[in-house]
């Protein structure tokens, strides 16, 4: 349970790097030429949450299971590739079924490691993949269309990929209008529809402030979600033990490593929330869309639960951290019973009933 982000960026800029340091791992290899990374790496992180650790304690749990994060970093893309320069087609597809994309830019200074077009251009570097992906969903669309025509298509259809061709020939992403779209859509694998957060890849001494790349970015991407990261400081903090990790960043002036930065803006653009399930068996996160109702959210645990629902013991994880128990909550009028029509809340602890 969680979400899934692909990592794109020009070979050199840090992706293996970063990869590594998130998912503190050495699966990615980083090394100072493009396509050192061939197949994709994919790597499984827990979403700690002090929340969940807390009710875990409470109930005294056999079992806690956070919620996760997948990373999927590919190859370096360069210009062409989607036209299978640098195996970029290939590489591309591996990210198709991913729930956001984290676009990673270099924005440091080194002569001691290459730059692919021998320039350091944040700006220039961005446009390059979002038009390579462009440019690869425009082949997938056409090939849809192709396909369709001898498949019998609805004419409707036909002028839905027609028109995103056309937003993508104008150098925009796709835009879904309505929810008849987003259906059709929704299998296609389409990348410039995903959403996206901006990663800044900076050197330590620009960690904090940021500098003359991070700034132009900002001032000319103020829309994108903009995350400042040093792939080498957080591949030296997953190396620490928890108090070293506290010192060092403190040290530092760093408040949040990388990952948790990504936690929150990936949580905030995907419109996440995250509730809770707690007993002696078992405390886990569970992870849903904003805006999500009981039965829906119960499914995510088990898919017979939708249509079985009968109610939800819901209460606060404030309340049941505060007072110890879901039976001490009830005690002190802090039980709710909700229904079909309950929206679940970030941080509800929740006790579905349903039939047999």
């Amino acid at each position: 349970m969680g979400f899934k982000c692909g990592i794109v960026g020009l070979p050199n800029v840090g992706k293996s790097t970063l990869f590594n340091a998130l998912t503190a791992s050495k699966n990615a290899e980083a090394a100072n030429f493009p396509f050192c990374t061939i197949d994709p790496n994919i790597g499984i992180v827990d979403v700690i949450d002090p929340r969940l650790d807390e009710l875990s304690k409470l109930s005294k749990s056999k079992k806690k299971i956070y919620t996760n994060i997948t990373f999927v970093d590919i190859a370096g893309l360069v210009e062409g590739a989607s036209k299978g320069e640098g195996l970029g087609n290939k590489f591309l597809a591996h990210i198709r079924e991913v729930d956001a994309i984290i676009h990673l830019v270099r924005c440091f200074d080194s002569e001691k490691i290459t730059h692919v077009n021998s320039k350091i251009s944040p700006l220039n570097d961005l446009d390059t993949i979002q038009t390579e992906i462009r440019l690869s969903d425009i082949d997938l669309i056409q090939k849809k269309i192709e396909k369709g025509k001898k498949k019998l298509l609805k004419d409707k259809e036909i002028e839905i990929l027609n028109n995103k061709i056309d937003q993508l020939n104008q150098g925009r992403d796709i835009s879904i209008e309505n929810e008849e779209e987003k259906s059709f859509l929704s299998n296609f694998g389409l990348l410039s529809v995903k959403p996206k957060i901006i990663v800044c890849n900076v050197d330590e001494a620009s960690l904090i402030k940021g500098n003359e790349y991070t700034q132009l970015i900002k001032s000319k991407m103020n829309e994108e979600k903009i995350v400042t990261i040093c792939a080498d400081i957080e591949d030296q903090i997953t190396s620490l033990d928890k108090n070293e990790r506290e010192i060092f960043m403190r040290e530092i002036g760093l408040n949040k490593t990388g990952l948790n930065k990504l936690i929150k803006e990936g949580y905030d653009l995907l419109n996440l929330d995250t509730f809770f399930t707690s007993g002696p068996e078992e405390s886990r996160a569970w992870t849903v869309k904003k805006n999500t109702l009981a039965p829906k959210a119960a499914s995510v645990i088990h898919t017979d639960f939708e249509k079985n629902f009968i109610r939800a013991e819901a209460v606060s994880c404030e309340d049941f951290i505060k007072f110890g128990s879901a039976e001490k909550c009830k005690e002190n009028g802090k039980l709710r019973i909700e229904g079909k029509d309950y929206v679940v809340k970030d941080g509800d602890v929740l006790n579905f009933r349903v039939n047999p």
